[in-house]
């Protein structure tokens, strides 16, 4: 009988690791979207900088695989961040303007993502996922707005721009309180310190992966820095210490942030079931001397962030899935922030609900399938709420214009624009109007203009496909929310 019993619990013993490796692989992904803010194409030495060192960036690239064409929808934050979120564009979510904000949201704004929007967070949450958010919101400051009410189960940080400080603000009278650090829906600090907020989110991140590393988690940490005042924050372990002033600290404090997540990971084993991606909300400000390099650096890519340019909508990102992810590898294919959400609910094995979504599943590109491509017929480049340009395939179009916003190849001196065309494949950097040896490309790239007009407007003329911005009366500062 005691014979019978080891044999049985010895062949029991054997099984188990079996057992656990088919949970395993029935188990979906981890996902972690590190998105920084105001870093430019050229910030990083995976995208050719030469004077930030970023060697745990040079690791994640070289396990896994670069997007050198990978677009953000907004060359400024709350409407890049409500696109990251949504999978849409900002026009269609209602968050690309408003009559008290303009384009980006302030403190005691009434505005903010419409609680109606089913987020990525949310959607990941209905496929059984933990999900947190850690870092800078910027999509509506008032409590319904709020990461916990877009279904986030765990907030910490900032629910605006971090240039946002106390002040009086002239635009409108309202009294800005303190920066505020939020815990869920609790301010715990105001004025929050910012040299500390990199590696105050990076501990943060380390501990809830610790308390959620047995569950599917999905976790957004939007990074302060380089950030939006004209000198970025950094911890005292890295102030000073860049060769590029404090902007050179920030990012060389973000490198460290992200090799201790992955560290993290390595250590818990949860690493080959953990896609990170590393990207940015919008192109560097730069400077107007283009070998100044203290407001950040987009080349070789044209123009500057909050514009059209390229500079602008193409940010430096970074995917690694250890053993998913073909390492050392490269995608050159037109792909987008807003393709994030419709690939994780693929991953994840879940369905997309019946709303209306520009992202497009690029699932096929991230594992690196052989003869994927880009699933985007066309692509917008909208400022606030005209439409400057559009891009297919390797053509990008500057349509003419005869009244325009802010323009990265023209002055409001000029009275008006051109078409502009450049390939921006083999011309990164725009320096080749080729509009001239190619009229049917313009022709096919204004009607797809026009297909993009016919659905989300341009200037004047909203389109049919834009939802309601959500709204709220009388808002209160966060401070003084109970």
């Amino acid at each position: 009988m005691k014979s019978l019993l080891h044999l049985f619990l010895g062949a029991l013993f054997l099984c188990a690791p079996t057992v656990r490796a088919d949970e395993d692989a029935k188990r979906p992904p981890n996902f972690i979207i590190i998105f920084c803010d105001n870093l430019g194409y050229g910030d990083i030495e995976p995208f050719g900088s030469t004077i930030h060192r970023t060697p745990h960036l040079n690791k994640m690239a070289a396990e896994g695989r670069k997007f050198t064409h990978f677009c953000v929808s907004a060359g400024v934050c709350t409407p890049s961040r409500a696109s990251i979120i949504t999978g849409c564009y900002a026009q269609r979510v209602g968050m690309h303007l408003n009559p008290r904000d303009y384009h980006v949201l302030r403190p005691l704004s009434p505005y903010g993502l419409n609680p109606d929007e089913v987020t990525i967070a949310e959607a990941l949450k209905k496929l059984g996922y933990k999900t947190g958010m850690i870092g800078k919101w910027h999509l509506g400051d008032q409590p319904s707005f709020l990461p916990t009410r877009q279904g986030f189960d765990y907030f910490l940080g900032v629910p605006y721009s971090d240039d946002m400080t106390e002040r009086i603000w002239n635009r409108d009278g309202s009294h800005w309180p303190p920066l505020p650090l939020m815990l869920n829906e609790k301010v715990i600090e105001a004025p929050v310190e910012r040299n500390g907020l990199t590696k105050r989110y990076t501990e943060a991140t380390l501990d809830w992966i610790e308390e959620n590393k047995d569950d599917p988690f999905f976790l957004y940490l939007p990074q302060a820095m380089p950030g939006s005042t004209s000198t970025p924050f950094s911890s005292e372990q890295f102030r000073g210490k860049s060769k590029n002033g404090p902007w050179g600290d920030s990012i060389e404090e973000l490198d460290w942030s992200t090799g201790e997540i992955m560290r993290k990971l390595e250590e818990l084993e949860i690493d080959d079931n953990t896609l990170v991606v590393w990207t940015s909300d919008n192109g560097a400000p730069i400077n107007k001397d283009p070998d100044d390099l203290t407001r950040g650096s987009n080349r070789p890519l044209h123009g500057r962030g909050y514009t059209t340019s390229e500079g602008a909508f193409r940010v430096p990102t970074i995917m690694w899935w250890p053993g998913k992810v073909p390492a050392g590898t490269t995608c050159d294919e037109l792909t987008s922030t807003m393709d994030l959400y419709p690939s994780f609910v693929d991953l994840a094995q879940g369905k997309m609900d019946e709303a209306k979504r520009d992202g497009k599943n690029i699932t096929d590109l991230i594992l690196g399938k052989e003869g994927a491509k880009s699933p985007h017929e066309v692509y917008a480049y909208y400022y606030l709420d005209q439409l400057q340009a559009v891009r297919s395939g390797p053509w990008k179009l500057f349509l003419p214009l005869e009244n325009f916003a802010q323009h990265p190849h023209f002055s409001r001196k000029t009275g008006g624009t051109e078409p502009l065309l450049f390939n921006v494949v083999r011309d990164m950097s725009c320096q080749y109007n080729v509009a001239a040896e190619h009229p049917g490309v313009i022709k096919e790239l204004t009607k797809l203009a026009e297909g993009v007009r016919a659905d989300l407007g341009d200037r004047d003329a909203p389109g049919p496909g834009i939802r309601e911005v959500g709204y709220v009366k009388n808002p209160l500062p966060v401070v003084m929310i109970p």
